[in-house]
């Protein structure tokens, strides 16, 4: 049991280098160029695969989330033709492509810490500042 865990990450770790160098190099789409490969999550018996899409220049958004995740779904064909080439599997996996939400939710999370902490320093100013009728 413990061999075939192993051999799940190491394939799921090929294919994600390998889909990056494919996306990267040979898929024309342009609605691909910003995507990246964050994580693939691979099926015990190595016939499906989640592919976890993400960094979608998230401060420009010049591309919707959507937009890039169906170029991906249309050249998945593609995609697993040329793994098939690239891998020396038995079976290709199944590519479903997922959004990765991660990069964008950690930058809300640091924004709202951010105006937390303005919000605490202009009530710490506020509470310095003496009054004007000098009783404080």
């Amino acid at each position: 049991m413990p061999r075939e865990f192993a051999r799940k990450h190491r394939v799921a770790e090929e294919i994600k280098r390998e889909l990056g160098v494919l996306i990267t190099t040979q898929v024309k789409d342009p609605r691909v160029r910003l995507a990246t490969i964050t994580d693939v999550d691979l099926s015990p018996d190595l016939k499906h695969a989640k592919v976890f899409v993400g960094a979608f220049d998230v401060t420009a958004s010049s591309e919707p989330a959507s937009e890039v995740l169906a170029g991906l779904r249309a050249a998945r064909g593609f995609l697993k033709r040329e793994l098939g080439k690239r891998l020396r599997l038995r079976t290709v996996p199944d590519l479903r492509f997922h959004e990765d939400a991660t990069e964008r939710e950690a930058q809300r999370l640091t924004r709202i810490i951010d105006d937390a902490v303005a919000e605490d320093t202009r009530h710490d100013v506020d509470e310095d500042t003496p009054s004007r009728d000098g009783s404080a």
